[in-house]
């Protein structure tokens, strides 16, 4: 995955959509390199289980620094179908290939609610920036 290929929410997380042959749509969810810089030190991620259906903006884990506590929010609704457990391990690489290794969970969608509320890699850039003044 490449981060100009992914889609973001205005909080921080990256979503990579994709579509099973059978037509199910799967959105691999993550937090972007951004977020992680500006949190630093990272000591803790406490993610969910599978099977827990989650809506669109609804919090479903949290990921703590020595600085801060920052909830994790999924941008799309639908049942979460993997955990990425072992990246709780080694919180250490998120930071470094926050967009393969470093994703949270999977996410069965329901529908395509909350897509329409994602920014492309440029207005994610353009939201970051404006948030660092």
């Amino acid at each position: 995955m490449k981060p100009e290929n992914l889609l973001y929410a205005k909080t921080h997380e990256w979503v990579c959509l994709e579509t099973n042959a059978d037509g199910t749509k799967i959105a691999t969810i993550g937090l972007s390199g951004f977020a992680l810089k500006s949190l630093t030190d990272l000591v803790y991620l406490e993610l969910p289980q599978v099977g827990r259906s989650l809506e669109a903006g609804e919090m479903f884990g949290e990921i703590e620094s020595v600085k801060a506590v920052s909830e994790l929010y999924s941008p799309v609704a639908g049942e979460i179908v993997e955990v990425n457990d072992a990246v709780a391990d080694r919180l250490e690489s998120l930071v470094g290939d926050p967009y393969q290794d470093g994703w949270f969970v999977k996410i069965r969608m329901d529908a395509d609610q909350g897509i329409d509320r994602l920014l492309d890699a440029a207005a994610y850039e353009k939201h970051c920036q404006s948030e660092s003044h």
